[in-house]
């Protein structure tokens, strides 16, 4: 299905017809299908869960451009699409960059906010600069080098495309220097939040979410268990549950190594999900 919400069209499924409602997100860039097993699982279980791309993701709209950054760019478009779906108040969740984007919706829209569900929390030096390269240095050199046509090249965009064909023309028809603008201040801003608890609050910030949380930390050094630990310390009602009891010293744990675990995880979100629906 698709919808125009805040002047991006995005792709969303509704998994499950009844229940109280919760909305999903996957980590990286990437589209809602590597969400779409756990949530099915949720589905099955009598919950309706939203799952969509965000916007520049999967086969929604590309727009690289605003001055707020894109977690809670997508915390404002998923408040938009709940509030359009009459969803209100849900349950949101996400790995990695999907929890940020949680966490910003509970701080931007605390009404709103059933529950958190979060998982591969992102913090700490070594997260900050990888994902400023990730997400927007290799990007910033390719349009230095070749504009907009190069962006296009790039497999991230490259992928868009396919899922999306008029993500060409959104793209071609951007100004590069806008579109670097947007990628510096974006890039800034995860590195001036290395110093944080997590990439994207504050400690203060973290300490006024009065919903509850269920709490997964990751294993990798991108998501680096104590960042998760210390995350379910500060959320004033958070339950901590750990499904990988070592730190791997590695940048990031393939999502593959996660899905073999999903029955555990699903099973431990399920949990949480019970006690707070009563």
């Amino acid at each position: 299905m698709r919808t125009t919400i805040n002047s991006a069209s995005l792709n969303y499924e509704i998994l499950g017809s009844s229940g109280p409602w919760v909305a999903l997100s996957p980590g990286g860039r990437r589209a809602l299908a590597a969400v779409k097993p756990l949530a099915q699982r949720i589905a099955d279980a009598g919950y309706r869960v939203l799952i969509h791309d965000r916007r520049n993701c999967g086969a929604s709209d590309v727009m690289l451009s605003g001055d707020a950054a894109e977690h809670e760019v997508w915390a404002d478009d998923l408040h938009a699409l709940l509030t359009q779906l009459d969803a209100l108040p849900a349950f949101v969740g996400g790995s990695s960059s999907g929890c940020r984007l949680s966490l910003a919706f509970a701080l931007r829209y605390p009404q709103a906010v059933r529950g958190l569900l979060l998982w591969r929390v992102t913090g700490g030096v070594f997260a900050a600069q990888r994902l400023a390269r990730e997400y927007y240095g290799q990007y910033i050199a390719a349009l230095q080098a070749g504009g907009m046509g190069a962006l296009c090249a790039m497999p991230h965009f490259r992928d868009l495309i396919a899922a999306h064909p008029p993500s060409r023309d959104q793209l071609l028809q951007a100004d590069p220097q806008q579109v670097i603008t947007a990628m510096n201040r974006w890039s800034a801003g995860f590195l001036s939040e290395a110093g944080l608890p997590v990439i994207g609050a504050t400690q203060a910030q973290l300490q006024s979410i009065k919903a509850p949380a269920c709490v997964i930390p990751g294993n990798d050094n991108t998501h680096p268990k104590a960042v998760g630990e210390n995350l379910a310390r500060l959320l004033p009602d958070a339950t901590l549950d750990i499904l990988f009891d070592e730190h791997l010293d590695v940048d990031v744990v393939p999502a593959e190594d996660w899905a073999i675990r999903e029955t555990e995880m699903a099973a431990m979100l399920l949990a949480f999900l019970k006690r707070h629906t009563g």
